[in-house]
């Protein structure tokens, strides 16, 4: 485990001021979504028309990052355009961590019916209550802190989302302390197979059908050493039944991409391994149209995650993939330690006057699902 000099060097290595807002975001405040014991933020983009029962995909930024600074990189509300679903950004405060992290690795926020992990899972309900969307085409993703967090909501809720892509993450319940974080981000102290599916198995009463996953790692991360995208892997290649080779193997814009099947011969893991790339976000900004931009930790690496994902998912339609790949560099700003301090006490909702409307909708809705107390 890392001493105490190393872990304090690490976080100051992290704390850097956000970079400008874009100023043509397309996202809108979602408020008043439950009561949010997590004290997240969250913003949302549904594109006009979208009929009811359309996918919702929730978006978890990095660390340093913001909802509509990830989205301006990721492109993912443009996406929601292009292939028709809402899209939901839950976003860290700084009061609840000083460099915008999600608390992947605190236990009170990375569990079923408590914390962030629930502030997400009201504000799903919230998006399906007011939009209508699919309860059973619910998807998670996000980088690094964010992936983390993925990978805790898959484990926490696995009933509530279908599928999910963890890009340079870490599987759930692996860490519980800062320095742990560390440790693992920087692949010492990994659990491997039976042990890490337990993990997942302990954390709900669910015993499947299990979300599906795609995996996303740089060969070149030096923020979060790729040995974590194995035990991403095996995690839930241990959950799903499937057998350690993969059922398939090939190459996808000229990366190696790997896929496991189930029992029943479906697709329930596939892995990118990005060669060359750093710790960031595979973005595909050159002669396409995805409304992606790079940037720090958004990586143009000629294929994108954003697009890849929503075709594993079956929202967008699978295409022909070029043979291609551009030798790609780490890039971004200088690599860093992504966890934080522990953070701040919670403090007790305010007592608030009743409730009308929509809001009563949504939190008769929260009650009903056992998400809300009176």
């Amino acid at each position: 485990m890392r001493g105490l000099h190393d872990t304090i060097s690490r976080l100051s290595a992290l704390r850097r001021p956000l970079g400008p807002e874009p100023d043509d975001s397309r996202l809108a405040p979602f408020r008043q979504f439950g009561s949010n014991p997590g004290r997240l933020n969250a913003w949302a983009y549904v594109p006009e028309g979208l009929p009811r029962g359309a996918p919702l995909v929730v978006v978890l930024h990095g660390c340093t990052q913001s909802a509509r600074g990830y989205d301006h990189g990721s492109g993912w509300s443009a996406a929601a355009d292009e292939h028709g679903f809402a899209v939901l950004f839950p976003e860290q405060q700084r009061a609840n961590n000083p460099n915008l992290c999600f608390n992947w690795f605190q236990p009170q926020d990375a569990r079923r019916g408590g914390g962030e992990a629930l502030s997400i899972r009201q504000m799903v309900t919230a998006m399906q209550v007011r939009h209508g969307t699919d309860p059973a085409r619910v998807f998670v993703t996000g980088l690094s802190a964010g992936g983390a967090m993925a990978a805790a909501m898959l484990a926490t809720y696995p009933d509530v989302f279908a599928g999910g892509a963890v890009i340079a993450g870490l599987p759930f319940g692996t860490a519980h302390s800062v320095p742990e974080a560390f440790d693992r981000m920087r692949g010492h102290g990994v659990m491997t197979g039976e042990a890490l599916a337990a993990l997942v198995k302990s954390a709900s009463k669910h015993a499947g059908p299990w979300p599906t996953l795609s995996v996303w790692h740089g060969t070149s991360d030096t923020t979060v050493d790729s040995s974590n995208a194995t035990a991403i892997v095996d995690q839930w290649r241990a959950l799903h039944g499937a057998a350690d080779a993969p059922a398939r193997s090939d190459r996808i814009e000229g990366y190696p991409h790997r896929v496991w099947n189930d029992a029943k011969g479906r697709v329930v893991i596939e892995e990118y391994v990005i060669t060359g790339a750093g710790h960031g976000t595979p973005l595909s900004t050159l002669g396409a149209d995805h409304g992606e931009s790079a940037g720090p930790y958004m990586l143009e690496t000629g294929i994108s995650s954003t697009q890849h994902s929503l075709r594993f998912w079956g929202i967008a339609a699978t295409r022909p993939k070029a043979a291609r790949a551009p030798v790609v560099k780490a890039r971004g700003e200088p690599a860093r330690a992504k966890a934080a301090a522990p953070a701040p006490a919670r403090r007790h909702a305010s007592r608030r006057s009743p409730v009308t409307g929509i809001q009563k909708t949504i939190e008769d809705a929260l009650r009903a699902a056992g998400l809300l107390r009176r």
